[in-house]
């Protein structure tokens, strides 16, 4: 079917007090393990392209890009294509001809008020594009190799009453929150501040965004949903799942050489873990 958009997916999640799941996605293999898996289950999925996954394919989006419009279009079910953690300008710009109607600006890092004005200006231009935009504000912790910040450090939680100036000012359509989660975790031990997320649920009239969902338990994460989450953000887990299954695969086969036995059953074991992290928000 035709390309969905993440803001009416994200809206219809917040009427039926559940969440939409958003996957990374870093080869074809993703992108059609993620909608089997969200056919399967019946469900509408976000397929995302972060900027790192863009510098992995030498600095090209459009590749993956026209394949992943490509495989939605043969879909069953409603999908969307969203642009993560995009930091360069020239990258957010290529966001509308690509197929892209979201695009998570990520200014996190700076100050405050550079974060905000950075964050502000990429809104104005995407509004003006049509493109629907996400930021955030504390910090999830765990990009790009970089350490978590400690549960105490200043700016590692998001604050409510400072998360309601900054939405205001920078008239994003949704934030990310920090509240416990970490990116790129491959133990599912991550236990989330549902106090912080309710008052952040109080302070805010947008959608909730959870990052580094990797590593948080399904009862966490059913209970964030309960809490205000309607976007679930995932990347590691299904990269765990690819590359265990095909470690399992050539050590009981190690005189494979055609890339197509490997890639099916790592392709087959990311399906199955998209059609369960679907169920747990559902």
């Amino acid at each position: 079917m035709p390309l969905a958009t993440t803001g009416e997916l994200v809206t219809r999640a917040a009427v039926d007090r559940s969440a939409v799941a958003a996957f990374n996605v870093i080869t074809l293999e993703h992108v059609e393990a993620v909608i089997a898996g969200a056919e399967q289950a019946g469900a509408p999925v976000v397929l995302q392209v972060s900027e790192n996954a863009v510098k992995f394919r030498y600095g090209r989006l459009l590749p993956l890009a026209r394949a992943a419009v490509a495989a939605a279009d043969a879909a069953t079910v409603p999908v969307a294509l969203h642009l993560d953690h995009v930091q360069s300008d020239a990258l957010l710009r290529q966001a509308p001809t690509a197929g892209f109607s979201s695009v998570m600006y990520d200014a996190s890092a700076l100050p405050y008020a550079e974060n905000l004005a950075a964050t502000r200006a990429a809104a104005d231009w995407a509004h003006a594009q049509g493109i629907w935009i996400e930021a955030e504000l504390g910090q999830v912790g765990g990009k790009n190799g970089r350490p978590p910040l400690d549960a105490h450090a200043p700016g590692a939680r998001t604050d409510p009453t400072e998360a309601r100036g900054f939405v205001a000012d920078s008239g994003v359509d949704a934030l990310a929150v920090a509240i416990g989660s970490v990116h790129a975790m491959t133990t599912r031990t991550a236990t989330l501040d549902h106090d912080l997320l309710k008052r952040l649920a109080q302070a805010l009239e947008l959608p909730l965004v959870l990052h580094g969902s990797s590593g948080v338990p399904d009862d966490e994460l059913r209970t964030a949903v309960a809490g205000g989450i309607t976007k679930v953000n995932v990347g590691t887990a299904l990269n765990a799942a690819m590359t265990g299954a095909i470690r399992a695969f050539l050590a009981t086969h190690p005189e494979a050489v055609d890339s197509r036995k490997y890639l099916k059953v790592g392709r087959e074991a990311m399906t199955q873990e998209v059609t369960r992290i679907i169920a747990v928000l559902s």
